[in-house]
């Protein structure tokens, strides 16, 4: 995997609409990102399933429950979203957006995710038991190996995301983990598996960290 650019105008990158939320605030972060970089390319909002199909990359943010997100998807845009990143087109979720990546959420009943990381998602259970505040809300630090994954290049550990979220990642392959927070327990924030990555933390909210991991998806080549 490399950070070497290859995009095209006529193919954008497309930030999701499925009723997910904080839809302007990503689409403005990937327009800064993309601005920063020098690269001509659109960043456009969507729930067009053929849009998706054509997009260069692939921004699914989430905010609010997992099972309200995963029913917004609807089967179009989830079939666009199978199709596209099989054929290898990356993709980028952020919060509720990287838990549907999961095989099943558990909030609000059991409902099904894209499945395409091991583990489910489940309360931090440890966090309530330690008496912490939840949603676990603010920023954290971020713990990962430098130099292992293309998306935290130009990070040091101990940088600082913004999370707002009462539920995580739970019994996650290991080899997907790319970095983890503490609250509680270990809390998985970035996980990816071949072109398919997501973080907990908001990215679009993380400031300066927030932006690199941003560009940096947008260079990666998976």
């Amino acid at each position: 995997m490399s950070l070497t650019p290859t995009h095209s105008r006529n193919r954008p990158v497309v930030v999701i609409d499925y009723n997910g939320g904080n839809l302007a605030s990503a689409a403005q972060t990937a327009r800064r990102a993309v601005a920063d970089l020098g690269l001509e390319q659109d960043v456009v909002i969507s729930a067009d399933p053929e849009v998706v199909r054509a997009a260069d990359r692939i921004i699914l943010p989430g905010q609010g429950a997992f099972a309200h997100c995963a029913e917004g998807l609807g089967s179009g845009l989830r079939l666009a979203l199978e199709e596209a990143t099989s054929a290898g087109t990356p993709f980028l979720g952020i919060c509720v957006g990287m838990q549907l990546m999961a095989h099943w959420g558990l909030e609000h009943g059991r409902t099904a995710g894209l499945g395409w990381i091991k583990g489910e998602i489940a309360p931090m259970e440890e966090a309530a038991a330690q008496g912490l505040r939840l949603p676990h809300m603010g920023w954290n630090e971020l713990d990962f190996v430098p130099g292992a994954h293309p998306l935290t290049e130009g990070l040091k550990p101990g940088c600082h995301g913004y999370f707002v979220h009462s539920y995580a990642l739970r019994a996650g392959d290991p080899a997907d983990l790319v970095a983890s927070a503490v609250y509680g327990g270990n809390v998985p924030a970035i996980v990816a598996r071949r072109n398919r990555c997501g973080t907990q933390f908001h990215v679009e909210k993380s400031q300066r960290v927030g932006l690199r991991i941003m560009a940096n998806f947008l260079r990666w080549q998976p």
